[in-house]
């Protein structure tokens, strides 16, 4: 188990990247050309598209069989992604009600979709490829 857990971690570093990029991209091009609430929406899309294909291209190397070790990545990633969302948040000065904000959907922010969907990617995936869920 320790070894699964190990690739999810450099997995979700992956994941972490493209998130990054996902959110330089909202910023860049996606909100001053559809606006902010529209810009968040696509950007979430995107981003929980990109967590579900890196959990698909990775399945192979995670070697997982079971829907309960596919779980526990998710909640891995999920773990991973929360405290660095809050450590980032505050680091950067935000505000407790600020970081909680985000959970609300106000204003077109799809973030809580983004969440579930990193818990459930790994499941996802299996499913996509006709495996580990049994």
């Amino acid at each position: 188990m320790v070894v699964v857990a190990s690739k999810a971690l450099v997995i979700w570093v992956g994941i972490l990247a493209l998130a990054v990029a996902n959110g330089v991209l909202r910023e860049l091009v996606l909100t001053p050309g559809l606006g902010t609430p529209a810009a968040l929406v696509l950007s979430g899309l995107l981003l929980s598209t990109l967590i579900i294909g890196v959990a698909y291209f990775s399945l192979p190397w995670l070697h997982i069989n079971y829907p309960v070790v596919l779980f526990i990545v998710g909640m891995e990633w999920l773990i991973l992604t929360l405290v660095f969302e809050f450590s980032f948040g505050l680091w950067q000065g935000q505000s407790w009600y600020e970081l909680v904000e985000a959970f609300t959907f106000k204003g077109g922010n799809i973030w809580p979709v983004v969440l579930v969907t990193t818990v459930l990617a790994p499941y996802i995936a299996a499913k996509l490829r006709g495996r580990g869920t049994a």
